[in-house]
């Protein structure tokens, strides 16, 4: 096989040659921001100037800037031109992630997925797949021990598989074709490894997945799904689910609502986002994303967890005025109006302190039908034991 100069030097050396942890490579992190969705790029580049002193030296160069639309601001907010490549902290941490794929090894089936993927289309006429991603893929696929505490040559060598992953599956305009064309060639090369890099993760724990349904980039999320080893539970380090990430999206096309629908339902969609305890309808709640609350109520979503708080997806509803999403809830018939919040508050406390007139009106219009309803199914016992009492006494 033909070598890249990248990395021929290093797949010559000794495998057990270095273990002093000298650092080298490109950097870049990628930062998810708050709740949000939204993700920040910075990067400085490392070049080896002095290899036999094992040093390295960093230059700064420009950072990008998120994308300010308001769609991607209250949903899943992505920096436009964004590079998602490896950093040492991500090579070095590769380790955990590679114990946990290691472990998931003898369930995979690479011959199905392969199949899978050779089902999907070509990738765009004369577009190769990078030979250093596939010589990082031989040299990795045998040394998966290594990655776990990995030496200078096995970090130089992630950093070439994270950086070129991340490039072509993680961007705004990334394409699932290319996506596909990377998968096929690592299903047949290096079939162990398919699971390992459709998980992959960066130094914040984004998967591809997380950044896909953060650009609202459907076709690439059907595709990394669509391969069945797609781990959609894993929590970055702001603690969020790709679930909880599709929760805030708007997918405005069947199509994409096809997509959302498809990972909720192999996704926890109850799980808890780890700093406030909110969970994705909660999310979906307070960013008004009616359609995708509807969506989360038909995977069987719960209405009634509560956050660290103590607030329901209603309270969040009342708290932000969406009137038509309180009304959703409501309707569905398992909304508990009676929960209360660490400040003792309920939904309706909660929509008059915020002033919503419309929530507080609804709210009591429920509560007075619920009363209602209460009642009759009392009144009708009630009958009924008075009749069946008078006629055993004829």
């Amino acid at each position: 096989m033909d070598k890249k100069s990248g990395l021929k030097s290093i797949m010559k050396k000794n495998d057990a040659a270095d273990k002093q942890g000298n650092r080298g490579g490109t950097k870049k992190n990628l930062k998810f921001v708050g709740v949000n969705g939204g993700y920040e790029t910075s990067s400085s580049e490392e070049e080896s100037s002095e290899e036999e002193k094992g040093e390295v030296e960093e230059e700064e160069v420009d950072s990008s800037e998120p994308e300010e639309e308001q769609e991607k601001e209250e949903g899943a907010g992505a920096a436009q031109g964004q590079e998602a490549t490896a950093t040492e902290e991500e090579a070095q941490g590769a380790g955990a992630q590679a114990g946990e794929t290691e472990g998931h090894e003898d369930s995979q089936d690479p011959e199905n997925s392969q199949a899978l993927l050779e089902e999907q289309p070509a990738a765009a006429a004369g577009e190769t797949i990078d030979e250093g991603f596939m010589e990082a893929c031989h040299y990795i696929k045998d040394r998966m021990a290594e990655v776990e505490a990995p030496n200078k040559e096995m970090r130089q060598v992630l950093m070439v598989l994270y950086q070129e992953w991340f490039r072509v599956s993680s961007q705004k305009d990334s394409l699932a074709d290319t996506v596909t064309l990377y998968l096929r060639e690592v299903g047949i090369a290096t079939p162990t490894l398919l699971r390992y890099i459709v998980n992959l993760a960066d130094g914040n724990g984004n998967t591809a997945l997380h950044y896909s349904v953060s650009h609202s980039n459907f076709p690439v999320v059907k595709l990394l799904l669509d391969t069945g080893l797609c781990e959609v539970d894993i929590l970055n380090k702001a603690g969020y689910t790709a679930v909880m990430l599709a929760s805030l999206t708007a997918a405005d096309r069947s199509e994409d609502m096809e997509v959302a629908l498809q990972l909720l339902r192999q996704g926890d969609v109850n799980a808890r986002a780890s700093q406030a305890g909110q969970t994705a309808l909660m999310l979906s709640v307070s960013h008004g994303r009616t359609a995708m609350v509807r969506l989360l109520l038909s995977c069987q979503a719960d209405l009634n967890i509560q956050d660290k708080d103590g607030s329901t997806a209603l309270m969040c509803a009342c708290e932000h005025g969406h009137t038509e999403i309180a009304r959703v809830l409501l309707e569905s018939g398992h909304c508990d109006t009676s929960l209360t919040d660490k400040d003792g508050q309920r939904a309706l406390s909660v929509a008059v302190a915020s002033s919503h007139a419309e929530l507080v009106d609804l709210l009591k219009t429920h509560s007075d039908s619920t009363t209602t309803q209460a009642s009759i199914p009392s009144t009708t016992t009630s009958a009924t034991i008075i009749t069946t009492t008078t006629a055993s006494l004829l």
